[in-house]
């Protein structure tokens, strides 16, 4: 018996009908490398955001290899009052198997695309600064781009101008998506 090629990853946009996988992606995910309180805490903010997805306040791209969803991000709207449209990539994950392949920064990159065909002119995230940094993302100055909630980890706090032009400086905490209104997510 000859070993199977594996089949071809494929990204592609995600709808409601994807929340089950989302969250089984993300729980099993996040517990694997940083245990169960935490795999169910980001387990349940994706489940919750996955049963938003609409495209326009929250947009999800998916990694699939064949039918098994292998890597997702999400995207989420952050309202300023004075401001276009700025979003929020949060959360990440990729399947423990397929993690160091690239999948991660692939899904960043087909998310800031779709995001920049959108005119959107800023995307922020909360995470790591030397994963992030590789996708574009640099520290967010103090007083530039609040946070919705204060951060536990201020130096998480990162942007990526999609314009080509300097993060604007934004009066004020953003309102975000209800998911995200739980203080233990900063």
């Amino acid at each position: 018996m000859t070993p199977q090629t594996p089949q071809p990853l494929t990204f592609d946009s995600l709808d409601t009908s994807s929340r089950d996988a989302v969250a089984e992606l993300f729980t099993r995910t996040f517990t694997a490398s940083e245990g169960e309180r935490e795999g169910i805490l980001v387990g349940n903010l994706a489940s919750e955001l996955a049963g938003l997805i609409d495209d326009q306040e929250v947009m999800a791209i998916g990694a699939r290899q064949g039918d098994a969803l292998v890597g997702c991000v999400i995207f989420s709207h952050l309202q300023f009052e004075h401001a276009s449209r700025i979003f929020m990539l949060s959360p990440l994950a990729v399947r423990t198997a397929f993690q160091r392949q690239g999948i991660g920064s692939q899904l960043i990159r087909h998310g800031l695309e779709e995001l920049q065909r959108r005119s959107v002119a800023v995307v922020v995230t909360y995470g790591d600064p030397a994963f992030y940094g590789k996708a574009g993302f640099q520290p967010i100055a103090p007083g530039t781009i609040q946070p919705p909630f204060p951060l536990s980890q201020p130096q998480g706090w990162l942007g990526c101008s999609l314009m080509g032009e300097p993060l604007p400086a934004l009066p004020g905490r953003p309102t975000c998506v209800r998911p995200f209104r739980n203080p233990a997510y900063w």
